[in-house]
């Protein structure tokens, strides 16, 4: 199971947040995220949000730390990115 982290640069309510992602499943995301204590709300689309406080955790967990383009990256070449409604249509 490898799933992936980028740094907690995001900001939102105060805090600053990584995304979590899987390039196999949602499957194996949700299993890791249940793992680490995610809370199911914070799944959002395609990832996971986790709050700066957890990310050492999610990483001593075996989550790879990469950057955010590699997020992407590899949630487009896994069929597994799901834009925002509206966003990236003609």
């Amino acid at each position: 199971m490898t799933v992936y982290i980028d740094p907690p640069t995001w900001p939102g309510h105060g805090r600053l947040w990584s995304h979590l992602v899987s390039d196999v499943s949602y499957e194996e995301l949700h299993a890791f995220a249940a793992s680490i204590g995610c809370p199911p709300r914070a799944f959002e689309r395609d990832h996971y949000d986790v709050p700066e406080a957890r990310y050492a955790d999610a990483v001593a967990a075996g989550a790879v730390e990469v950057g955010s383009k590699e997020i992407v990256r590899r949630l487009t070449a896994a069929g597994l990115r799901r834009r925002k409604h509206g966003y990236g249509t003609a």
